[in-house]
């Protein structure tokens, strides 16, 4: 794919490989444009590996009356739950009742969810009496609980839905490289924009790469590219933090999520069942600025953990946090007068509450022809790059194409009833790969002995990582490749230096190389842990490793 860059201009270079950024090279290179995607780190490694794990209508937006975002988004779900059957999975919530109305309010309400899924939706909700709630939650807390309804949205793996889009728009022949920044927009006289200078990080070279139209597709940095092009612009994006907690699987003894509909700050709360732990999120707090790795602040945990305690039979405190993780949502601020984006755009924001912005997104053309895409969630993701590849074909005078993604199998479909795909979690993202990676697993000896006793991931997975799925670190492979940071902080640490091994073996680097990964990935992950607790006395664990 490097070597691709060489190869004249492009048709479409996309900025940005996160969700939107991933999902725009997937429309564009499957209408058939010649399609480029840089992205300066890992791909997903900022806000769209970070998630609450689901994809959903959202019924908080329901409850705001945001109905065309709630339809948008449920159709959207069920195109994900045909499309990638592999990676998303029906999953079951239960929202407990302690007072008798409501029954019929959140009863009503979720059947008007029901509906607008259409035919689309997953399976209907229902009203559940206190002996279901409880067989259903064993764990909930059981004094005044009156009974529970019912009602199912989707669960993914975002790191791993996000390859699985590199790999589709890779399938489809565009090229996708990480670990190249763009530093820069090339214009022409006129001052349009006709391409972007672009830097390996890794070896320090550098090119002038020429498109018909460059797109921004980086979230939460979006106003950093759109000032590349207009310095005196004002900024659009008003980044808040999502803090989640991972606990232990005996906090939620089911598999049904419990969704708790009223917290301090009038949110909602999920308790999830997730590769075999409990994922507990989240929250929103306002940040003056986005930054790739946001740390949880005291406040926001103590938050979470105080309002799960009201819905679960035992309560979290802060040393059963297995990791904690924080995440931006990219949320769009009101404009000032002045050139209307292209796109849909609604709400209105409230100084102190990022929880009234608008979670829809906006494309915007530039003077210079700059497009922008901003806003947005991983559940519309697909929609989103329709939308703006409908207008990069304008603004690059391309030939008019149809989108073709709303039926596009992502790479590895596999149908959930195919008895080929795997019941593992930890496997089970792999899909139609999957046979080959137990095959791979069984060719070279130690490649099936565990990373770690507390993780499922075993050593074959961090080569196949490499050869395969473009994993260039130690971070790449524990946080991403595999979901290790997430499941247990402390365990990737100890694992680490072995990873860092093997993956200096496979990319041909020396063992100082692999030091300095595997003290990299340790001070990363040391934010990950809970407050107080510190990587100390690890090293002489990860040796036993």
């Amino acid at each position: 794919m490097i070597a691709s860059l060489d190869g004249g201009p492009w048709d479409v270079v996309v900025v940005g490989g996160g969700a939107t950024g991933l999902g725009v090279a997937v429309d564009a290179c499957t209408r058939g444009y010649r399609t480029l995607l840089l992205e300066r780190a890992d791909f997903a490694k900022a806000t769209s590996s970070r998630s609450t794990k689901l994809v959903h209508g959202g019924v908080r937006y329901l409850q705001q009356g945001n109905v065309s975002l709630v339809l948008e988004a449920l159709r959207e779900r069920g195109l994900l739950v045909r499309n990638a059957p592999h990676l998303v999975q029906d999953l079951a919530f239960v929202v407990p009742r302690y007072r008798w109305w409501e029954g019929p309010f959140y009863g009503i309400g979720l059947k008007l969810y029901d509906r607008l899924a259409g035919k689309l939706n997953i399976a209907p909700s229902r009203l559940l009496d206190r002996e279901q709630t409880i067989s259903r939650i064993p764990n909930v807390a059981r004094e005044s609980l009156l009974g529970g309804v019912v009602y199912h949205d989707a669960q993914f793996d975002d790191a791993r839905m996000a390859l699985a889009l590199a790999r589709t728009a890779a399938d489809h022949g565009a090229s996708l490289l990480n670990y190249v920044r763009v530093t820069g927009l090339l214009k022409e006289a006129s001052g349009a924009v006709s391409g972007v200078l672009a830097t390996d990080e890794e070896t320090g070279r550098s090119w002038e790469l020429r498109a018909r139209v460059v797109v921004n597709a980086t979230g939460v940095f979006s106003d950093e590219v759109r000032r590349m092009d207009d310095p005196a612009l004002p900024g659009m994006i008003a980044p808040a933090q999502g803090v989640h907690l991972v606990l232990d699987r005996s906090f939620l003894a089911g598999d049904t999520a419990i969704m708790v509909p009223h917290t301090d700050d009038g949110r909602v709360l999920f308790v999830i069942p997730w590769q075999d732990r409990v994922l507990v999120g989240t929250t929103d707090t306002e940040v003056p600025r986005a930054d790739i790795e946001p740390r949880p602040l005291a406040e926001e945990i103590g938050f979470i953990l105080r309002n799960a305690a009201r819905y679960l039979e035992k309560d979290p405190v802060e040393a059963d946090c297995l990791s904690v993780f924080a995440g931006l949502r990219p949320l769009v601020r009101e404009q000032e007068p002045g050139p209307r984006p292209r796109g849909r755009l609604r709400g209105r924001s409230q100084p102190g509450h990022s929880k009234s912005i608008s979670r829809e997104h906006a494309v915007l053309v530039s003077e210079s022809g700059l497009v922008s895409v901003v806003g947005g969630k991983w559940t519309t993701y697909r929609k989103m790059a329709q939308d703006t590849v409908d207008d990069a074909v304008a603004v690059g005078g391309l030939p008019e194409r149809a989108c073709v993604t709303e039926k596009l199998r992502l790479h590895g479909w596999l149908d959930r009833a195919d008895p080929a795909l795997p019941q593992a979690s930890h496997l089970r993202s792999y899909g139609s790969d999957a046979a080959a990676l137990e095959t791979f697993l069984d060719e070279g000896p130690g490649r099936r002995q565990l990373l770690h006793p507390r993780l499922p991931y075993v050593a074959g997975q961090v080569a196949w990582a490499a050869r395969f799925e473009m994993a260039r670190t130690v971070e790449d492979v524990l946080a991403r490749r595999m979901r290790a940071l997430l499941l247990d902080a402390r365990a990737a640490i100890e694992c680490a230096p072995r990873v860092a091994d093997m993956l200096a073996a496979e990319l041909g680097r020396d063992e100082r190389w692999a030091e300095e990964q595997s003290e990299s990935f340790r001070a990363l992950a040391e934010g990950y842990l809970p407050p107080g607790s510190g990587a100390a006395g690890t090293l002489g664990a990860a040796a036993a490793c």
